[in-house]
């Protein structure tokens, strides 16, 4: 049995896809991310015609979001932005996420907090290191430009690992429309975030996942100066992103697992999660 599944909804044919076997150590498939996101590009602008312009924006996750996301800006005629997430991690295993966190809110995994115990000052140390590397990266891929303004617009947010923490990110930012664009992402976790968002566009869909590296012939990682290099042409071609023009106030929190969604302003630069 293919450990491979299509959506239900038929994937357009203007884009050739890969072609997967049964077993996934020894197939390929997308050749690369450009590959990818022509794919992806290929399909959003059958789904979204008139999602163009000034009516659409494209946010990429870096870094490996952003060489995928730019043929969809180009072919969508809009501009691309990157949205900024990190993986909030167990001190000590910091593969294991316990929330994340975005420019604008923190989203917490309270099951995984009470289950491992982990005390609100470990919480705090993680927390203020993840908010330094974002201002980092924004000082880095956006020269300090305050959030993009996605208020009205149709958002196209594409590719990562962080996808379901900016999903809620920019939310809270109002857009039109928020469609989530991946060229591959587990069966499961696709199904759940089709009942979070406004729309899901996945090409491939592997009920065992196993990594995103197995599915592109060359998955190599990207580097900071790829992702300027491909804001800069994207800037070139389909103009620069809007912008807000202040900085948000407060850094909302919020809570999954528990069922519960608590909001919270800053606090001597820490944020406390609540039961």
């Amino acid at each position: 049995m293919s450990l491979y599944r299509r959506q239900s909804t038929p994937i357009h044919n203007s884009f050739p896809l890969p072609n997967p076997t049964s077993n996934p150590m020894s197939r390929q498939s997308f050749t690369n991310r450009t590959q990818a996101g022509l794919a992806l590009a290929a399909e959003l602008s059958q789904r979204y015609p008139d999602a163009t312009g000034d009516s659409a924006i494209v946010l990429a996750l870096p870094r490996g979001g952003v060489p995928v996301a730019f043929p969809v800006a180009e072919r969508q005629r809009c501009p691309l932005d990157v949205f900024l997430v990190r993986k909030i991690g167990v001190e000590g295993h910091e593969e294991l996420a316990m929330g994340a966190i975005a420019e604008n809110c923190a989203i917490f995994n309270q099951n995984i907090i009470r289950m491992l115990k982990i005390p609100q000052d470990s919480i705090n140390r993680v927390v203020n290191r993840e908010k330094i590397e974002l201002a980092r990266r924004n000082d880095k891929y956006r020269q300090g430009k305050p959030p993009i303004v996605v208020r009205g617009k149709t958002v196209f947010l594409v590719d990562g690992a962080t996808m379901r923490a900016a999903n809620k990110a920019i939310k809270e930012m109002n857009p039109a429309k928020l469609v989530v664009a991946v060229p591959v992402g587990a069966a499961d976790t696709i199904s759940q975030m089709r009942r979070e968002v406004d729309d899901v566009v996945c090409l491939l869909q592997p009920t065992e996942l196993y990594g995103i590296g197995m599915w592109y012939q060359d998955f190599p990682q990207t580097e900071d100066a790829e992702v300027l290099e491909v804001l800069q042409r994207a800037a070139r071609i389909t103009g620069p992103p809007h912008v807000e023009s202040v900085m948000p106030e407060e850094l909302k929190v919020s809570g999954d697992g528990a069922g519960k969604l608590e909001e919270m302003g800053r606090k001597e630069g820490a944020m406390k999660v609540e039961e």
